[in-house]
């Protein structure tokens, strides 16, 4: 891959998604940090305040990136037609997902763009970062390693992170490509949360639980599936095992 392809064409797969931002200063830090390393695409979830005068003050011209800045009312939305996303988060939460530094998040997420799909990084609000929810829906926790006395870092200084690991992976030393791990195109996140919904109804169906945790039992699942990184064909495919589980509930349900 030349670097003309990789400067021009790789850097339009990764997108920035800031999650609830409270003060419009930062998420224009934040377009400013991206534009300084070669990135445009910017996601805006519940923004307390945007557009604002201060979002703009604090761009310093990087108003390319907020003009073309998606708002949506959910990080589903949000994530619609990404099929990796990473989320950024300070501490070790409840959730169990693989935790990797900003350099490893940063290989397999050029490894992903470079297989042409669309790779998310997912930043919480600057009080409370993520929640477990939101982080459910990503693949992977990303730990920036600062010091465990002062672990806090500004919103965008995070985004400036995350933003120059990309950049230093784009321009490194490229190795050839790793090959699809799919026939057929991956299953992207607004597919993945209808499979989810109706895997949720269908275990309510078939009187999964028996007493056990449904939001538990989910995020297992959610971790387990997100692995399989499924294609389009595979989740076809389990869309019709779980619709015959339902049908053969209901005739069972029928007959009593």
């Amino acid at each position: 891959m030349s670097h003309r392809m990789t400067a021009i064409d790789l850097p339009n797969r990764f997108r920035f998604v800031l999650v609830r931002t409270s003060h419009p200063g930062n998420i224009g830090s934040a377009a400013r940090a991206m534009r300084t390393m070669g990135f445009t695409r910017m996601d805006l979830v519940a923004p307390q305040r945007f557009p604002d005068r201060e979002v703009s003050a604090m761009a310093a011209g990087a108003d390319d990136v907020l003009d073309g800045a998606g708002v949506h009312a959910g990080l589903v939305d949000a994530l619609a037609s990404t099929s990796v996303a990473f989320g950024l988060s300070a501490r070790r939460r409840g959730v169990n997902l693989p935790e990797l530094t900003p350099r490893e998040a940063a290989a397999q997420a050029l490894a992903a763009a470079e297989r042409g799909e669309q790779v998310a990084l997912v930043f919480g609000n600057e009080r409370t970062g993520l929640e477990n929810e939101e982080l459910a829906r990503c693949h992977a926790m990303v730990r920036i390693p600062s010091v465990d006395d002062f672990s806090s870092l500004n919103l965008a200084q995070a985004v400036q992170v995350m933003a120059y690991e990309l950049r230093v992976a784009l321009l490194g030393e490229k190795m050839p490509a790793p090959p699809p791990l799919h026939d057929e195109l991956p299953a992207d996140a607004s597919q993945m949360e209808r499979f989810y919904e109706h895997l949720s109804q269908t275990l309510d169906d078939i009187d999964f639980h028996k007493g056990r945790s449904p939001t538990m039992i989910m995020l297992r699942l959610r971790k387990l599936f997100q692995r399989t990184q499924m294609d389009e064909r595979e989740l076809r495919m389990l869309h019709g095992i779980l619709a015959d589980a339902q049908r053969m509930a209901k005739l069972a349900s029928e007959k009593k």
